[in-house]
């Protein structure tokens, strides 16, 4: 699964990590361990990395301040800290937010006079450290992509950074470290990861690649998606959400994603409405503008999904479960954030607008 196109070696299943344990060696002997403050230590993936870098003379430190939504300045101070131990390689454990500051930190650790709002502006690509991840969600899929989102520390937004720079060197997609996520969790990831998959298929960059891995996430979403039921997971069913996830990755990796995700951002960054909810909010006006500009791949969605238009819109808003009302005037002075135009609007099915983002938030 390595190729000039997805630079990124990927082991799958239940005891992967454990089963290709001597490849960490060959990245070096000093490492800097990237984690939030709970998820690694829960799934137990913190301590099979442990336990294999004792046996392997690996050193390392644990940087446990990640937070949701991954400030540029936390990405920074763990950089600089990466850059004092002289860290070989930068490994990740966790979910969206850890994976993604990875990327960002192995930036940082190889660029000492970056300051932390400038990774924006970095030449790409730029200098990195090798970096290792290991999921413990199923849904960003910031496993196999090239593409780390951020929250300016300046500004508060969240912003992306993409390149040949932000791709992991290898990834360990192992089901079984998501089953400690709780059950809103749960949900939001895999909102995230349908996110992906509709957004990816439904999208003016779409391609056949796309439509095949986009294809696969929703038939391995379809029975969570169209039940709305996320409780009571067997093995078979952690699997199924995790691999779900990583062919969505796939399908934005190609595609890139539409404007849910962008308007989206402003509801995690405002009303602190978990990201895959977030996304999933606008999935109403998503699907509307679909079924005018691109119906037959929207019927095409229907019919893997193996429902109708309305059912899938009613049980995405009641899984989604969000309830905020914004304001006329607060949509016009939102939307004018997206005035110049936004790559994720222009992928949209029939284009998208600044004016399209303010009816979009006007009608949550």
């Amino acid at each position: 699964m390595l190729n000039e196109n997805f630079p990124v070696k990927m082991f799958l299943g239940r005891g992967c990590l454990k089963n290709n344990s001597d490849l960490f060696s060959d990245f070096g002997k000093k490492c800097l361990i990237v984690t939030g403050k709970s998820s690694a230590i829960l799934s137990g993936a913190l301590k099979d990395v442990t336990d294999i870098f004792e046996i392997s003379c690996i050193s390392y430190e644990i940087f446990d301040e990640v937070e949701p939504n991954p400030l540029t300045l936390t990405c920074k101070k763990a950089g600089e800290l990466a850059a004092s131990i002289n860290a070989d390689f930068i490994l990740g454990i966790g979910g969206g937010s850890v994976l993604d500051a990875s990327k960002a930190i192995a930036i940082f650790a190889s660029n000492p006079d970056l300051s932390h709002s400038k990774i924006y502006e970095r030449a790409i690509p730029s200098a990195h450290l090798p970096v290792i991840l290991i999921g413990t969600t199923s849904g960003t899929g910031s496993e196999v992509t090239g593409v780390s989102v951020l929250t300016n520390a300046d500004t508060g937004l969240k912003k992306s950074i993409s390149g040949k720079d932000c791709y992991a060197e290898v990834v360990f997609g192992d089901y079984t470290y998501t089953m400690s996520t709780p059950e809103d969790v749960r949900i939001s990831t895999a909102l995230d990861a349908f996110s992906h998959a509709v957004e990816a298929y439904l999208s003016s960059t779409e391609n056949s690649d796309v439509l095949y891995f986009s294809s696969r996430a929703l038939s391995y979403l379809k029975k969570y998606i169209t039940s709305g039921s996320f409780s009571l997971l067997n093995d078979e069913d952690y699997e199924s959400l995790y691999i779900a996830s990583v062919y969505a990755g796939l399908a934005i990796n190609l595609a890139g994603t539409c404007f849910p995700h962008t308007v989206g951002y402003y509801l995690t960054e405002n009303y602190g409405i978990p990201h895959g909810r977030a996304c999933a909010a606008f999935f109403p006006v998503f699907a509307a503008r679909a079924k005018k500009y691109c119906p037959e791949r929207f019927e095409a969605i229907l019919k893997i999904l193996d429902t109708d238009e309305k059912t899938l819109i009613e049980n995405i808003i009641r899984v989604t479960d969000i309830n905020i009302k914004i304001e006329k005037s607060e949509a016009q002075r939102i939307s004018l954030r997206w005035k110049n135009g936004v790559k994720n609007f222009d992928r949209t099915p029939g284009g998208f607008t600044y004016k399209d983002a303010e009816s979009a938030l006007l009608s949550l």
